[in-house]
C-alpha cells in the first residue's frame, strides 16, 4: 500500500478551546476507505529548542525550571514558543538570549520534528549555538521562573531520561548534536 492509499482528507474543522498558547480543535476527516470520523487536535504555534555548546561541546549552557505538567524541575536546553511573524532562526536567538542572558556567534539548524504528531498539529526546531557570550540578565516571561547553568556534556547524556533532565525534547536535541559530531548515543 503506498502513502497516498493511507491519507485521509479532511473536510471540516471547529475549535473546541482556545487558551493562551494553543487551541484544541475537532477536525472531521474522511478516511481512505471513505468513513468520516472526528479526530481532537491540539493547534499551537512550533517552537524551537537551543543548544548552547562551550569549551568545544565539553559543555552546554541549560536552564533549570519547573514543569507544571510534570510538577517537578527539569533541567533543559532553553526554547520555547516561534511567536507570531518570527522565523525559527529569530525565535532560537531570542529564546537563547531571554532564558540564558548569551547570544550565539553561530547558530546552525540542526533538524524539525513533530512532538506528537497524533494530536499536535506543530513542529519543533532544533538549532546548535556556538561562539557563545553572556550579553546581560536573563530576560524570562513573566511566568518564567529559570536558572541558566553550566552544565558537562558526559552529566547531560549520563542523566537524559531521569530527573532533573526529563524533557523529552532535551533528549532530541541531544541526539541531533550527537548525531553532527558522530557520536554515539
Amino acid at each position: 500500500m503506498g502513502d497516498d492509499q493511507l491519507k485521509w482528507t479532511e473536510l471540516d474543522r471547529r475549535t473546541l478551546f482556545d487558551a493562551r498558547i494553543f487551541s484544541v480543535t475537532n477536525r472531521v476527516c474522511l478516511s481512505p476507505e471513505g468513513r468520516r470520523e472526528p479526530f481532537t487536535v491540539i493547534e499551537t504555534n512550533d517552537w524551537v529548542v537551543v543548544v548552547p555548546v562551550l569549551d568545544g561541546g565539553e559543555a552546554f549552557f541549560m536552564v533549570r525550571q519547573w514543569r507544571h505538567g510534570s510538577r517537578e524541575i527539569s533541567v533543559e536546553f532553553p526554547g520555547g514558543v516561534i511567536e507570531a511573524r518570527e522565523s525559527p532562526l529569530e525565535g532560537a536567538a531570542r529564546e537563547l538570549r531571554e532564558e540564558t542572558g548569551c547570544v550565539a556567534g553561530k547558530l546552525t539548524k540542526l533538524g524539525v520534528m513533530s512532538p506528537n504528531p497524533a494530536i499536535m498539529s506543530n513542529r519543533v526546531h532544533f538549532f546548535l549555538a556556538e561562539d557563545i557570550t553572556v550579553a546581560g540578565d536573563l530576560q524570562p516571561d513573566k511566568d518564567e521562573f529559570i536558572t541558566a547553568e553550566r552544565i558537562s556534556a558526559a552529566e547531560v547524556t549520563r542523566g537524559v531520561g531521569s530527573p532533573p533532565y526529563i524533557h523529552a525534547l532535551t533528549a532530541t536535541a541531544l541526539c541531533f548534536y550527537m548525531r553532527l559530531n558522530r557520536q554515539k548515543v
